[in-house]
């Protein structure tokens, strides 16, 4: 059994925990909080409405070379979870409406659809579609298409798992009114930020009715299929390159401005997205490291820019298995971690931000200064591993647990972070774990099919808004509920948070589904991703700066080339 002494050996460790994993990072080679988005008009005519660069007298021409990570595990984008999928892709696709990239993606602006109408009621939202629209194959875009698209989102076929499935629950009848008007019924009320923001996320492209029926509704292994968006597939070389090149039939005339994109695969994070960017190999690199990020910063003709990102870095627990199924062992490995110290680890590999379940930089996040005071984030962690203990033996767990399987996504940060709360575990808990390093596309089968103990990886959120993380992450059989959590008291709570439209009983309400979570964690928060972005100064068209995550504005229609 752990004795009492052995905390003040816990405490000591937490330098040689840093040091280490510094040393292991050298191996491998909240701005404020996010203000309100813009509010959205109930009745908007946009037919005249043409985007176009920030920037006055906006050149064309010019070949984009983007770093970015190409390592997708499948290519249905609606079905994806990491930029890895999106990156890439969202380049050849439009969505119904989007968001603003010239103003750091704030307002919900037209897209497909040129303008709307939302019933006094709440409960009925329609589009109205531009005419003349083409997908790249020739094939005209009609409502049948935004129908095809949404209806799969919403309600996926057997074997289609789509995480932006929760944001849609309360729709309840998808029509095609006529060849461009197409409406959404809801069965109840939602906030209008709320269901305009998820029409408006960048994950939900618009695609072709065919091309879901010709590949029974799975686009998983579908390298490109036809979209309406600025650009087209040329070629991709598997884990190297993949080149776009202009449409140039796209509707919005004059976008893009780029004749193509390269994309090249760097690791993100690694020394070789580093590397490209400083040497000059690429124009452009997201999710670099913060060795390169302070490299760029006192080179001459580079631009950087750090954001939010609405990525949530975890360690999940089976709760299909035991001991792992009570509540009281769960708490106890949440109150044993030191965020603070694994935020340290990855400093060099990564910028992260401490935090719990709901976004750090949110207006829904409990202020850092009062989460501080709570067990489990405090900076002096004896207490809270002395309740971690008591919860331990209640549990029928004295001297610890032994031999759980730990499964790693292949990843620098989650080998340094899983290598970290390894020594955590073990120090102040006397849990053993094991520890499985596997490849992206087994980390995501095995997730879902429960087999591990523990896995540590990331989730993407579309929305700051918590009626989408609680539904995807933490409701029962939610996409990427990979803990298969299922607390009833908080399934309850989120269907009220669902409904209810005052904003200041909502906070109150999600305040509430926290402190459940605390008691009862359904995962073990790590850390917050933060994005750190390089470019060349010749590079125009970005306004990364007051971004929140990346998702919503990579289609790069906007961005040109200040050079010879």
């Amino acid at each position: 059994m752990i004795g009492p002494n052995n905390v003040r050996q816990w405490w000591n460790r937490r330098e040689f925990l840093t040091s280490s994993a510094a040393m292991a990072a050298g191996a491998h080679g909240l701005s404020p909080s996010f203000a309100l988005a813009a509010p959205v008009p109930e009745k908007f005519d946009g037919s005249a409405f043409r985007l176009k660069a920030p920037e006055p007298n906006a050149k064309s021409g010019g070949v984009l070379r983007h770093g970015m990570a190409l390592r997708a595990p499948h290519f249905d984008i609606h079905q994806a979870g990491t930029i890895f999928v999106l990156g890439a892709m969202a380049c050849m696709f439009d969505n119904l409406i989007r968001r603003d990239p010239n103003d750091g993606a704030r307002t919900i602006i037209p897209d497909l659809a040129h303008s709307w109408e939302i019933a006094p009621d709440g409960q009925t939202y329609t589009f109205h579609l531009r005419q003349g629209v083409q997908f790249h194959d020739g094939a005209e875009l009609t409502s049948e298409d935004v129908k095809a698209t949404f209806d799969r989102i919403a309600r996926p076929p057997s074997g289609i798992s789509i995480p932006r499935s929760v944001l849609f629950r309360a729709v309840s009848e998808i029509n095609a009114r006529d060849k461009y008007i197409i409406e959404f019924k809801l069965s109840e009320p939602r906030p209008i930020s709320f269901m305009m923001a998820a029409f408006a996320s960048g994950w939900n492209v618009i695609v072709r009715k065919k091309t879901l029926e010709d590949n029974n509704y799975n686009l998983r292994k579908l390298v490109t299929y036809p979209g309406t968006g600025p650009f087209r597939s040329v070629r991709r070389i598997e884990s190297e390159l993949w080149v776009m090149e202009r449409n140039p039939n796209y509707w919005n005339k004059g976008l893009p401005y780029l004749d193509g994109i390269e994309f090249y695969n760097v690791l993100p994070f690694s020394p070789e997205m580093g590397s490209a960017i400083l040497s000059g190999r690429v124009d452009y690199v997201r999710i670099t490291d913060p060795v390169t990020m302070r490299k760029a910063q006192s080179m001459p003709g580079l631009s950087t820019a750090n954001y939010n990102q609405s990525v949530i870095h975890a360690t999940y627990l089976n709760n299909k298995k035991k001991p792992l199924d009570d509540p009281r062992v769960r708490r106890a490995l949440h109150l044993a971690l030191d965020r603070q110290v694994l935020a340290e680890v990855v400093k060099d590999v990564a910028p992260m931000s401490p935090g719990s379940f709901i976004y750090p930089f949110s207006e829904y996040a409990t202020p850092k200064e009062e989460l501080a005071k709570r067990l489990g984030y405090q900076p002096d962690t004896a207490v809270s591993i002395k309740e971690a203990r008591a919860l331990l033996a209640a549990s029928g767990y004295p001297n610890g647990i032994k031999d759980l399987d730990y499964m790693v996504r292949d990843i620098a940060i989650f080998k340094l972070w899983s290598q970290a709360i390894q020594a955590m575990l073990h120090e102040a808990l006397n849990v053993q774990c094991n520890l499985r390093t596997v490849v992206e596309s087994v980390w995501f089968d095995d997730a879902a099919s429960g087999h591990f103990d523990l896995a540590i990886g990331a989730v993407v959120g579309s929305l700051l808004d918590p009626s989408d993380s609680f539904r995807a992450w933490y409701g029962k059989d939610g996409p990427q509920n990979y803990s298969f959590w299922d607390n009833k008291e908080f399934q309850a709570l989120t269907t009220r948070i669902d409904r209810e439209v005052d904003p200041a009983t909502r906070l109150s309400l999600v305040h509430e589904a926290e402190a459940i979570m605390e008691q009862d964690p359904p995962l073990l928060p790590v850390c917050w991703e933060r994005i750190n972005e390089v470019w060349y100064n010749y590079v125009k068209g970005l306004n990364p700066n007051a971004y929140f995550g990346i998702f919503d504005v990579v289609r790069l229609d906007t961005v040109w080339l200040d050079k010879t």
